[in-house]
């Protein structure tokens, strides 16, 4: 065990305001299982989290001691139901959901698009940043609490929601994520050199960027990008901004800059062309707000273009399960249980809410976990 490990829980527990339970969306209990592991209760701290938020091997406060439960927890569950219960999509939402609804008794059944479970920690974080084999671990362990799981199956394709109740499912629930890339809807986007970041952080190995890459954006996901490129071998990466504001992070930001990618700001994308994007050049005011453009284009050759704005979710499952409303956004609308407009459908997480972070969606999933057994338990 790292000394600095026992150190950094010291001085947690001389913390007189524990604003990690307060302000944590999951409300987890830190001081509490600081306690524990430092009795060598290392085991029923890491049940305490794991109960809490059974993704809490992601969360870095809880990381060690998370890491040191996972493969040696027991799993007990209640008496079995004989009662199915689907997920769509196996996400940090859907993960929760099949974890705590297997807990209680009930069959359940993960349905996913891709090859493996994990959503965006599978599919939408750098491996450098959160290894692979995790998610491995995860699916291993999901198996052996008795959750079966289909990949490389889409609901709302050759089966649909209504197919899963004929088949004997009690209650669905959705938790899909936002994989559809917003476009920007300007000419060139689709170009052979144009890529979308929500693509290509999903397959880098599908991506022959070059030496030269210009990314739309200054997101979370926008500073994956660049650091995913960089350190694939391509030379010059530059994020680009229309204002002088970034929308991610300080510490991705960063570590962005140390890796190599460069920020340039005041440059609103026009169009793309074959040999790269082409940009307006702003014109501050002394508070920094856009008054105006500078007539000139600027052209800016690149081998590729990535585009990194926003996500949206992806809309098969409104368009082919009757009575499925969805908002303007097309995120599903739900009440305060999590249950959708479809009788015994319930969804949370980013389909729900729109992209944020691993925790929020646990917590959410959390709520939709108990109107799902309030549902089952009336039925």
């Amino acid at each position: 065990m790292g000394l600095h490990i026992v150190n950094e829980a010291n001085k947690c527990l001389q913390c007189k305001k524990p604003l990690c339970s307060s302000h944590c969306p999951i409300t987890t209990s830190i001081p509490q299982v600081i306690s524990l592991f430092k009795e060598g209760k290392i085991m029923e701290a890491g049940e305490i989290l794991f109960d809490n938020n059974p993704l809490s091997l992601v969360c870095s406060i809880e990381k060690f001691i998370s890491d040191f439960y996972l493969d040696r927890m027991e799993f007990v569950k209640k008496p079995r139901k004989n009662v199915m219960v689907a997920v769509i999509g196996g996400g940090p939402a859907g993960m929760t959901v099949a974890i705590k609804m297997i807990k209680e008794g009930y069959d359940v059944t993960i349905f996913d698009e891709k090859n493996t479970i994990g959503g965006v920690l599978q599919y939408g974080i750098p491996d450098f940043r959160l290894p692979k084999s995790l998610m491995q671990r995860y699916y291993d362990k999901m198996e052996k609490m008795g959750i079966k799981i289909r990949n490389n199956t889409a609901v709302g394709g050759a089966l649909e929601i209504k197919d899963l109740f004929r088949d004997g499912y009690k209650a669905v629930f959705v938790g899909t994520g936002v994989w559809r890339a917003k476009t920007l809807g300007i000419a060139g986007e689709s170009m052979p050199n144009v890529h979308f970041s929500v693509d290509y952080l999903a397959n880098p190995d599908g991506h022959k960027l070059g030496d030269s890459v210009a990314i739309i954006g200054m997101g979370n996901a926008a500073m994956d990008v660049a650091r995913t490129a960089l350190r694939r071998g391509s030379r010059t990466v530059k994020l680009y901004a229309r204002s002088k504001r970034v929308a991610a992070n300080s510490v991705e930001v960063e570590a962005a800059k140390y890796e190599g990618a460069e920020f340039i700001f005041g440059k609103a994308i026009e169009a793309i062309t074959y040999d790269g994007p082409v940009f307006k050049t702003a014109i501050f005011d002394e508070e920094d707000n856009v008054i105006d453009y500078e007539k000139e284009l600027d052209y800016v050759d690149a081998d590729s273009t990535i585009i990194s704005v926003s996500n949206g979710p992806k809309n098969k499952l409104v368009l082919t399960t009757d009575g499925l409303r969805a908002s303007d956004k097309g995120l599903l609308i739900v009440d305060e249980n999590c249950m959708t407009t479809v009788e015994g459908v319930f969804a949370a997480g980013d389909v729900v809410h729109g992209s944020k972070t691993v925790v929020d969606a646990v917590a959410q999933a959390k709520v939709a976990v108990e109107g799902m057994l309030n549902y089952l338990e009336n039925l």
